[in-house]
């Protein structure tokens, strides 16, 4: 079943529907989870939501079976966006969340993430498992364990969780400064493509309250459009975004992914601006707002080792600091959580996919925080997104993979990158290695879902991040 492979990682379950995805799977998948919970809790409450990909009902209706047979207490959003499930397991009672969603693969493809609340300084919000406990729930799943025989739990439905998210965004947006009726004021014209999927719940009832909102694919179908990773390619046909922007006179383009916990940005020139920025530009509204409020505190942003540089260049811009983790949600949101058990204020989290995390709404990944400091951002500025961005720095980055026979190969390769390269600037091997070179770095690391290495470059421009992947591959290729 090479061509239709069972992902399993930190990140969850991940495989094609009725070949290496099937109901019986994910009722074992949800029973290792609730297992997992079991040893928690007396009696587990269970949110549950689904990224409205078509077919995607079957996979849910198993996760539910499995979560009521192992005496979970569920909580059925019906179709929901992961940052929406996240924002509902914050609620009193709650104690984990599912989300049923593939994230940006094509439509063939579903899956399961979980969600468990945080403990400490950022008590009660709602994040990725850690990656020990993801461990753990695949050593469950395939070990068979499953969770102890128990009562069936109570099954109820929430349909207003939507709602509850852009209500959480709303006040996060007036507790630091930006006033929402301010926003809608400015009469922005924006244009969502949510690919017909969760993400209409959520980004047209808060683009409708903070400007005039124009909805391209915000059925609820679950049919996509085009290839669902918002992407400019993937943008860019005669009915898509990039042409819709200008064609509609709008001032700003927001494309989601089918679970909506990643947003890309297209200007008002229909222009793609690239995921890279959309946390560049969430970090420089939050950023900007707390330095007015509490100019004398050093903020931390936590961003992964292959997240642009751009994010070090404004947190320096506003007197704070980044800190950088290996790829990943889980490890981008367990340094929040060390940092803020320190005392330290956390200001925001992400990823250069376009994963923006503002720890006032959610611990996840959430487009619907990004979309909203977009538009507090526009505000403040009152001119073009095409001039804001044009004020941010800039950097090219290029990306390559290079085969890998196995695990071994990987760490040879990369002790002799270390050798070559490493007195010239500065080394990090938390996951792979990334070094900084000057004003360019290269971060290389063995893929955890293809037999890859991956090399990721950036430089001030394109040729010279070539040139530094060139020099880069040919090391590692030895």
């Amino acid at each position: 079943m090479s061509d239709a492979p069972l992902m399993l990682s930190v990140s969850g379950l991940r495989g094609i529907v009725g070949r290496s995805l099937t109901p019986d799977l994910a009722l074992r998948y949800a029973s290792a989870f609730a297992g997992l919970l079991a040893d928690r809790f007396d009696h587990p409450r269970v949110v549950i939501g689904r990224d409205g990909r078509a077919g995607g009902e079957m996979i849910r209706h198993a996760a539910v079976a499995g979560l009521l047979n192992a005496g979970c207490d569920v909580i059925d959003l019906d179709i929901a966006s992961t940052p929406t499930v996240a924002v509902a397991c914050q609620q009193e009672g709650v104690d984990a969340g599912v989300i049923i969603t593939a994230s940006h693969n094509p439509a063939q493809w579903n899956g399961i993430k979980c969600l468990v609340r945080a403990e400490g300084a950022l008590d009660g919000l709602a994040h990725a498992p850690s990656p020990q406990t993801a461990r753990a729930i695949i050593e469950r799943f395939e070990s068979g364990a499953g969770a102890p025989s128990a009562e069936p739990g109570d099954y109820q439905q929430d349909p207003d969780a939507p709602g509850l998210h852009v209500a959480r965004v709303w006040q996060a947006l007036d507790a630091i400064g930006c006033d929402p009726q301010a926003i809608a004021g400015r009469g922005f014209r924006t244009v969502v493509d949510a690919v017909n999927a969760s993400g209409s719940t959520i980004s047209m009832p808060l683009c409708s309250t903070l400007s005039h909102a124009i909805g391209l694919y915000t059925s609820l179908s679950g049919v996509f459009p085009h290839t669902p990773e918002p992407t400019a390619e993937n943008l860019g046909d005669r009915a898509g975004l990039l042409q819709a922007v200008p064609g509609l006179a709008a001032h700003v383009g927001f494309a989601q992914d089918p679970d909506a916990d990643r947003l890309a940005i297209v200007d008002e020139r229909g222009t793609y601006i690239g995921e890279e920025y959309t946390l560049v530009i969430a970090a420089e509204m939050l950023l900007r707002a707390h330095r007015r409020t509490t100019p004398d505190d050093e903020p931390v942003i936590c961003a992964n080792l292959s997240t642009s540089r751009m994010i070090d260049d404004i947190a320096q811009r506003h007197g704070a600091r980044v800190e950088r983790t290996p790829v990943g949600e889980a490890h981008v949101v367990r340094r929040m959580k060390d940092l803020a058990e320190k005392g330290q204020t956390v200001l925001l989290g992400g990823e250069g996919n376009g994963g923006v995390i503002w720890p006032r709404i959610t611990l996840v990944r959430d487009s619907l925080s990004a979309i909203a400091l977009t538009l507090a951002l526009m505000s403040d500025e009152s001119r073009p997104l095409s001039a804001i961005v044009a004020d941010l720095p800039r950097y090219a980055i290029v990306k390559r993979k290079q085969p890998l026979a196995d695990r071994r190969a990987a760490a040879l390769a990369l002790d002799r990158l270390c050798e070559a390269l490493g007195a010239e600037g500065r080394v990090d091997r938390q996951d792979g290695v990334r070094i900084d070179i000057g004003d360019s770095w290269v971060h290389v690391r063995a893929s955890n879902t293809e037999p890859i290495l991956r090399l990721i470059a950036e430089a001030p421009d394109r040729a010279r991040a070539e040139a530094l992947l060139d020099r880069v591959q040919g090391i590692v290729v030895g």
